[in-house]
């Protein structure tokens, strides 16, 4: 077989190999890569370098190895056929002579000098002109089927390949020509050892290079791929650093020179001045004046004749790896920006929610389809729920049917016609009912309704405050009315008991008709303190002004009455703060209020119970407060509201009427005090157990509670702690100058 032969079916055979390899590791789509594929898909970017350098010297050196060591094999070859045939025609110009002469002893000594003039001759023998062996080299006989090895072909050299198993010979046939005639052969045997040994050499010294230059190029590499693999570590850590919230990355190389000190420029004032971690074609605003104006990408257009720019440029890793730089702190900048935003945001809504949750009015904001999406604090309180409760429903899920219907149309109507909707209205919250300013109003954004806003504002004060205007109207216009019908009895129940008084005097003692007389004379005389009270609480009488002793003044009243008292067993304690100041004040008309008081207790009480009556400076030093408890049977919730109407007792039928605490509220009001009442009264207000002997359990008693100013300008606007806690203290309602408020 001839070299050249095997060299391309070798080729071929690995041709056909690395495309069968590639075949086995791609799928019928060659899209999806295999386990094999896959594992080098998974090698570290400098493995990859390193894999691909060593695989391409690899297989140029074997290519070359394998075409040069064709190529030399195949110029040996011919080298040696061109040696072996110039020897053999050579050796037969020699042999005519000796041939012709039939001296063999020349022709033995022909054959040994040729068969010495080179290592790699391996026989020579010559044939006679019937194929006769004159002479030849062997040294243990002559290889008969040699002869038929190989024949001249006329008058040419004829060349055979020969295989003995071990060793590949050349075997050369040349005639022996004297004129045209053929008297022999001459036979001669080269070796391919010596090509093959040069082919071996050769070899030897390709894969020796090879391998030089294939380390050579691992180590250059190396190094490349370790610049490379490590510029694109440092920026896939940076990346990850991103990833984990750290912005402040520095993946590019710092400036050997900045553009401030290649330019001298000395602009402060410039953005990139002082700023080593970004390039200053990254930056907008710079104030070079071959600088752009343009934002990057535009602005490096003009920066690529810079002289800042020639300098400090890099390859495209090192553009790659400040351009994420930017992008890292371009995106820190934002996201500082955004937080700040964000944070001035929240404080916005905490202030709105703030704002919100301390108004006491009802605040609500619903969708358009109805569905509440927030509401304040006082809207919550107010209807017990809290505000997980309500936001995300309707009103259907919150309040009964009938409410969440008319809410429902209303809504409904304000959403279609684009108007706002005000009235007044009584909201009703489990037992409790008051009264709102109810205002809704559309939401608008971009001209499109987009939620419905409420407003309600608790006007059950501004409520009650009309009622009692109204009820203070009615009560001057029947105090008008009762003066006036006073004015005109008062004269002929004066005639009346004259002439009574005069009757009793004529009739004799001890009859009927003076016993009827003297009846007549005391229920005229009721009558006339009845049209007197009237008179008193229709007429604005002039107040007589002057400093007087408040304990002085109560003591005087309590002596009047505590020995009347006691016969019922009832007993007065007094609790007098020395401390207390005088006061500007009629000394008659407040032992009215005090006798008043006084007796209103007793009455309450009956028989075996305890009155307590104090003073106390209040710790705000602007006003006294007095005090008058009793352990009697209280005042019920309904009526405690009403007490100081005029008209209005607690009394059976003929035994009050009804103007002593309305009296007594007036003098008070004239005063520029305030009178209130608490039942039950206080535990603080009865004095202590040691005190009583009572003969029968007290009640859960009532205490009014006067309090008077010490300066001209009145009660002072704060609240007296002394009558807070009282009130925080007692029990049920209480009233105070004709009002009341739950507790």
């Amino acid at each position: 077989m001839q070299p050249s032969e095997h060299m391309r079916r070798l080729l071929v055979r690995t041709a056909s190999g690395i495309a069968e390899f590639m075949r086995e590791r791609l799928d019928p789509y060659g899209r999806r890569p295999v386990p094999g594929v896959r594992l080098l898909s998974r090698m570290r970017f400098k493995d990859k370098i390193n894999f691909g350098i060593t695989s391409v010297v690899l297989f140029f050196g074997i290519l070359t190895a394998v075409l040069v060591s064709r190529v030399a094999v195949v110029t040996l070859l011919e080298e040696n056929r061109d040696r072996g045939r110039s020897m053999a025609v050579n050796m037969a110009a020699r042999a005519v002579d000796p041939l012709l002469g039939k001296d063999f002893l020349r022709l033995k000594n022909l054959v040994d000098e040729i068969e010495r003039l080179s290592d790699y001759t391996m026989y020579a023998f010559i044939l006679d002109k019937q194929g006769d062996v004159l002479v030849h080299t062997f040294k243990g006989g002559f290889p008969v089927e040699l002869l038929a090895a190989n024949a001249p072909s006329g008058n040419a050299v004829h060349i055979q390949l020969l295989d003995t198993g071990e060793k590949r010979i050349y075997d050369f046939a040349a005639p022996v020509l004297v004129g045209d005639w053929i008297f022999g052969t001459v036979r001669l045997g080269i070796s391919q050892a010596r090509v093959q040994a040069v082919q071996r050499r050769v070899l030897t010294t390709i894969v020796a290079v090879t391998a030089g230059v294939a380390a050579v190029a691992v180590l250059l590499g190396s190094v490349f791929a370790h610049n490379v693999a490590s510029r694109i570590n440092a920026l896939r850590q940076s990346a990850e650093d991103v990833v984990r919230g750290n912005l402040d990355v520095q993946t590019g190389p710092r400036l050997y020179r900045n553009c401030w000190e290649i330019q001298s420029c000395g602009l402060t004032q410039c953005p990139a001045f002082g700023d080593d971690r970004r390039r200053c074609w990254y930056l907008a605003g710079t104030m070079c004046p071959s600088c752009s104006t343009d934002a990057y990408p535009d602005k490096l257009q003009s920066c690529r004749d810079c002289d800042v720019f020639v300098e400090n440029m890099g390859d495209e890793i090192q553009s790659l790896a400040e351009t994420f730089d930017v992008m890292a702190l371009a995106l820190k900048t934002h996201l500082e920006e955004l937080q700040l935003a964000q944070a001035d945001i929240e404080r916005q809504r905490q202030l709105m929610k703030t704002i919100l949750d301390v108004t006491p009015d009802l605040v609500s904001l619903q969708g358009t389809d109805l569905v509440y999406k927030a509401v304040n604090k006082a809207f919550c309180t107010y209807f017990h729920l809290n505000e997980c409760d309500i936001v995300g429903h309707t009103d259907f899920e919150l309040f009964d049917e009938d409410t969440a219907d008319g809410n429902y149309h209303e809504d409904k109507q304000i959403l279609l016609s684009g108007r706002h909707m005000s009235k007044q209205a009584q909201l009703t919250a489990g037992d409790q009912k008051r009264w709102f300013h109810v205002i809704k109003v559309p939401v608008y954004d971009g001209g499109e309704i987009i939620g419905l806003l409420l407003t309600a504002r608790d006007i059950t004060i501004i409520k009650q405050y009309q009622e009692r205007l109204i009820h203070s109207q009615k009560m001057q216009d029947l105090g008008k009315l009762a003066g006036g019908v006073a004015h005109e009895i008062n004269t002929p129940l004066g005639i009346i008991l004259g002439y009574v008084q005069l009757l009793i005097e004529d009739a004799p003692e001890g009859s009927q008709v003076g016993q009827d007389l003297k009846i007549i004379e005391k229920q005229t005389k009721v009558c006339k303190k009845i049209v007197a009270d009237l008179l008193g609480f229709s007429r604005h009488i002039e107040s007589s002004m002057e400093p007087m002793d408040l304990n002085a003044s109560i003591m005087e009243v309590v002596s009047l009455v505590r020995h009347i008292f006691l016969q019922e067993r009832v007993r007065i304690d007094t609790d007098f703060d020395p401390t207390v100041t005088p006061i500007v004040g009629d000394r008659d008309k407040l032992r009215q209020v005090w006798m008043n008081l006084l007796n209103n207790a007793f009455d309450a009480i009956g028989a075996d119970g305890h009155i307590l009556v104090g003073t106390k400076m209040c710790s705000h030093r602007r006003r006294v407060v007095v005090t008058v408890a009793d352990t009697g049977k209280g005042i019920s919730q309904k009526d405690i509201t009403r007490i100081f109407d005029p008209f209005f007792t607690t009394k059976p039928a003929g035994e009050g009427t009804g103007l002593g605490l309305a009296v007594s509220f007036g003098i008070i009001s004239d005063h520029k005090g305030r009178i209130s009442a608490i039942s039950p009264a206080p535990l603080d207000y009865l004095g202590s157990d040691e005190d009583k002997t009572l003969t029968a359990p007290p009640g859960p008693g009532t205490v009014f509670i006067v309090e008077l100013p010490l300066t001209k300008e009145g009660l002072p606007d704060e609240e007296c702690p002394e009558v807070t806690e009282a009130i925080a203290a007692g029990g049920g309602e209480h009233s105070v100058g004709g009002s009341s408020w739950q507790k």
